[in-house]
């Protein structure tokens, strides 16, 4: 298929656009580079640099390319960061996803792909979390999430517009040495703790361990950034049979401190860590359930084991300790 995919340089979305090129299709990524980097674009799909707050950049682009479907990556992420500036991810999100959706029924195109959260669950009323769970988002980024579900199925309603949201807690791990995880900030544990074994950092804070846990630390979802991939590429696959939402887990959670331990192990680098307090509104235990989506499409991790998603986190870092940074320039923007 033609394919768009907008955040296609940053950490998610350039593993399913590989994936896609390796399958086949012919992808367009678009992409304003705020957050992604054009290193981690592959050789052979097309890079558009725009942005999506450019209602003309979008028509032109898919005016140019007539994709048959589109994949959405890009988006404010940072759950802490929206809570202390909710305008900045309920404005954006909403904004550029109704000018990327009215573009796509404008131009025809009849599949599109979420990529949503699962903090749309926001302090869970049961663990694993399926899709049924009751949804009240845990922050204005999980709201924007949720607005844009809602929103999409109305244009499948009115418009035949068919979908997918898959709806996740952590992308972890890299697709190969050459193509892995580079954020500014950097927020997410496992690269966080691999910067601590680069000497980038210091230490580890563990915020709090006194949970009704196993060893008193919180627990949570990992799910390899190549598994994450192919969830979306399955269920772009499936939307001739209909829209559809999925939950994506790993199956089980690793703790704070496992990631930790799992870290000195692969790196065979101390990695000092001190407890720090709670981090308001933590839950002890979040993890997804991704029951419907194995039997409905048969998508299960590959990469379920927390070394596994480690030792392909380090194989990146390790190899490119300033990330994308110590590469050049791969494709070129139209």
């Amino acid at each position: 298929m033609k394919l768009l995919v907008t955040g296609g340089a940053g950490y998610i979305g350039s593993a399913v656009v590989r994936q896609l090129v390796e399958a086949g299709d012919r992808v367009v990524v678009f992409d304003d580079l705020s957050q992604g980097h054009r290193a981690a674009v592959h050789p052979d799909a097309t890079l558009f640099h725009g942005r999506l707050e450019d209602r003309d950049a979008i028509d032109r682009v898919l005016a140019e390319h007539r994709p048959e479907g589109i994949l959405h990556f890009a988006s404010q992420t940072l759950v802490g960061e929206s809570m202390e500036k909710p305008f900045l991810h309920l404005g954006a999100n909403v904004r550029n996803g109704l000018n990327l959706l009215e573009s796509a029924v404008d131009h025809g195109v009849r599949r599109f792909i979420l990529s949503s959260t699962a903090n749309l669950f926001g302090l869970p009323e049961r663990i694993p979390i399926d899709e049924e769970t009751r949804i009240d988002p845990g922050s204005p980024y999980g709201e924007s999430k949720f607005i844009l579900e809602r929103i999409l199925r109305w244009m499948d309603d009115r418009f035949g517009l068919r979908y997918a949201a898959l709806r996740y807690f952590n992308a972890a791990g890299a697709v190969s040495p050459e193509l892995g995880e580079d954020h500014d900030p950097e927020t997410h544990l496992i690269p966080i703790v691999l910067q601590c074994a680069l000497g980038q950092r210091e230490k580890v804070t563990i915020y709090g361990d006194d949970y009704d846990t196993s060893d008193g630390t919180c627990v949570r979802d990992y799910v390899h950034v190549a598994d994450l991939a192919d969830a979306h590429v399955r269920a772009l696959r499936a939307l001739d049979r209909g829209s559809r939402t999925y939950n994506l887990g790993n199956g089980r959670g690793f703790s704070v401190r496992q990631v930790i331990e799992t870290c000195r192990a692969v790196t065979g680098h101390a990695i000092p860590a001190e407890v720090g307090p709670r981090r308001p509104g933590d839950p002890a235990v979040l993890v997804a359930s991704s029951e419907r989506i194995r039997a409905e499409l048969g998508w299960a991790p590959r990469y379920g084991e927390l070394r596994q998603i480690v030792e392909s986190a380090w194989a990146w870092h390790s190899a490119h300790p300033h990330g994308y940074a110590d590469r050049g320039p791969a494709a070129a923007p139209s």
